[in-house]
């Protein structure tokens, strides 16, 4: 009997001893889901570095890794070769990469009909503007498969100057601030905050923008095919983090102000704080979550994204950039963003709740 108590007393004290040592071990982190993300200097892109410094990559399960691009198209080709999972660029990059190998478009990153412009020098504008014909054969300064590109073109037609009438230079969006700001070029076609630069540096102004041409243009958030169509739990996650990121911008203004200056600063570009508080308030607008839907909603007819694609597809076959319309269809989808609605704990997390 002795012994049976005893076993029985050191079985007891065994158990507590184990208890006490798992109550004191730390809990097991689930592991972290790496994930590649693109962006570039623009007004969207400090969204991803709003939801790094806030930590909320890490709430949601995601370990991402960062590469930024000057523009689309090397963007787009590091896309191509697979060395990212997502990202932030603009409608004509995200058609000529459907193109190329079925880049997705599942969110959308900002509408900057405003932003997008050409510019012509202050003591130039209102004799351009008393007669365009005058800019035949003069050199016109852009960047090739760009939201610039794209502004350019619906302005040219508004103007009633053919794109032939000029010579487009194809520059980098630094090369054309530099040789615009040096005397090269009768127009440059470009974005903010470069479009704030060179108001600042030469007194450069808008001749006309994408706005003013009558178009509706954006930058798009999108995914690489294969990456989303195994993964599209983390699409879900991932996008849901950008929507929480815009959400804090939206109820938070004037602390958004102050990093987006700091942003476009270690970004290089120094411009004077009220173009940063124009280019947030005036120039480019972001979209929640149930903006977003309602604008990639189609229902019975083409949805807002469509049409703006439609648009952007237009100009890149009529420049030769995009031999066969591409339907939007086939490459602008909602389905993360339902993932996000549908799912009520996703849904509170996007909506900053």
């Amino acid at each position: 009997m002795k012994k049976l108590m005893s076993h029985v007393i050191a079985s007891i004290a065994l158990s507590i001893s184990a208890f006490n040592a798992s109550a004191q071990a730390p809990a097991q982190t689930p592991a972290l889901t790496p994930i590649r993300i693109s962006y570039q200097p623009a007004f969207w892109g400090v969204t991803f570095e709003i939801a790094t410094e806030k930590g909320w990559w890490k709430e949601a399960g995601l370990a991402p890794t960062f590469t930024m691009f000057a523009s689309g198209a090397p963007q787009i080709a590091a896309g191509a070769a697979g060395d990212w999972d997502f990202g932030g660029l603009g409608g004509p990059p995200a058609v000529l990469g459907a193109v190329r190998y079925g880049l997705q478009t599942i969110g959308l990153a900002a509408e900057e009909s405003g932003a997008n412009a050409v510019i012509a020098r202050k003591d130039q504008i209102a004799a351009i503007r008393a007669n365009p014909q005058s800019l035949k054969g003069q050199q016109f300064l852009v960047s090739t498969n760009s939201t610039g590109e794209f502004a350019a073109w619906g302005c040219m037609r508004k103007l009633g100057v053919a794109r032939t009438d000029m010579q487009w230079v194809n520059l980098s969006p630094p090369q054309i601030v530099s040789a615009f700001a040096n005397g090269t070029g009768a127009l440059a076609a470009t974005w903010t905050p470069n479009i704030y630069t060179l108001n600042q540096q030469i007194g450069s102004e808008v001749l006309c923008s994408a706005k003013d041409a009558g178009t509706f243009l954006f930058s798009a958030v999108v995914a690489r095919p294969e990456f989303l169509k195994a993964n599209p739990d983390v699409a879900a996650r991932f996008l849901a983090t950008y929507l929480r990121a815009v959400a804090w911008e939206r109820a938070n203004p004037e602390e958004t102000l102050k990093i987006l200056t700091n942003f476009y600063a270690r970004t290089g570009t120094v411009i004077d704080p009220k173009y940063v508080r124009q280019e947030l308030t005036r120039d480019r607008s972001k979209f929640r979550l149930a903006e977003q839907l309602q604008t990639f909603n189609r229902g019975t007819a083409p949805s807002t994204m469509d049409k703006g694609f439609e648009q952007i597809i237009g100009y890149m076959t009529e420049t030769g950039t995009v031999r066969t319309p591409l339907d939007p269809k086939t490459f602008v989808t909602d389905e993360v963003l339902k993932r996000i609605e549908a799912d009520p704990k996703l849904k509170a997390w996007a909506n900053l709740q």
